[in-house]
């Protein structure tokens, strides 16, 4: 049974999705204008917005710090004067960097809070208020599988992404009486910049054309969840679920870290 109402129709839906420069927030962005939905896109990068609205006419780019709570408030009043009600909104903003805790940086943990996190609140603080009066709506995060369970290189992105988790596992039960659903995207490796960083081999890694198919297919199927690949991402669901002593016994004879 669906979790949420299954979203198959977009022709005039009016969609928001943060973090739409690149990666999988450019692809489901991408997706979404293909089948009619009336697309705002945002991000730090505004000449990749313009690219976008010039190869996607009746889009609309809204620039914005997703660190800056105001820049928010300002990019929901244009929405909500240019196009009308919002009816979806994505976060898909993100920061990654390697790190182990012998290359402990405050600054650098900070900065994943500010974007993966903090960002997501103050998407919060612009869209809940007018979701809430019109008593519907839909919040949709894109969290990870590396939120699931600490692993080596995750010191700073890890923990952010499960707090990501658990805000939209705890949003899904308050909002749901008030008509506003909510979702969350655990993905797997996906071809972007930041995994290009990564220094290691990447098993079942997917492209953002794939992983946008599978975010609107977990739409359309009225998923709380949304992951992939499965063959991936259910080892490490079956890994959480072990004894700490075999569960990092298992890791680093897997990362060899």
């Amino acid at each position: 049974m669906p979790m949420n109402p299954p979203m198959r129709n977009w022709k005039g839906r009016v969609v928001w999705v943060v973090g739409a420069s690149s990666g999988i927030g450019h692809a489901v962005a991408h997706d979404l204008a293909q089948q009619g939905a009336k697309v705002v896109v945002s991000a730090r990068n505004a000449q990749a917005l313009d690219t976008f609205v010039e190869k996607h006419p009746g889009a609309l780019a809204v620039p914005l710090d997703v660190t800056d709570v105001r820049t928010f408030e300002q990019a929901m009043a244009r929405i909500t004067q240019e196009l009308g009600e919002l009816e979806v909104v994505l976060y898909c903003a993100g920061y990654f960097k390697a790190m182990r805790a012998q290359d402990y940086d405050l600054d650098t943990m900070l900065r994943h809070e500010q974007v993966n996190y903090v960002g997501a609140l103050n998407m919060l603080h612009a869209v809940l208020p007018p979701m809430q009066a019109q008593g519907a709506g839909h919040i949709s995060f894109v969290s990870s599988v590396a939120g699931f369970t600490g692993l080596p290189q995750s010191l700073a992105y890890g923990p952010t992404k499960a707090a990501l988790t658990h805000l939209a596992e705890v949003l899904y039960q308050d909002l749901k009486p008030a008509g506003i659903h909510v979702s969350v995207v655990h993905p797997g490796f996906v071809e972007t910049p930041l995994t290009a960083q990564n220094p290691f081999p990447m098993p079942a890694m997917q492209t953002p054309e794939q992983a946008a198919t599978a975010i609107l297919k977990g739409w359309s199927r009225g998923c709380f969840e949304i992951h992939f690949p499965r063959r991936f991402t259910l080892v490490l669901k079956f890994l959480r679920l072990l004894p700490y002593r075999l569960y990092f016994a298992l890791v680093r004879r897997g990362t060899g870290l």
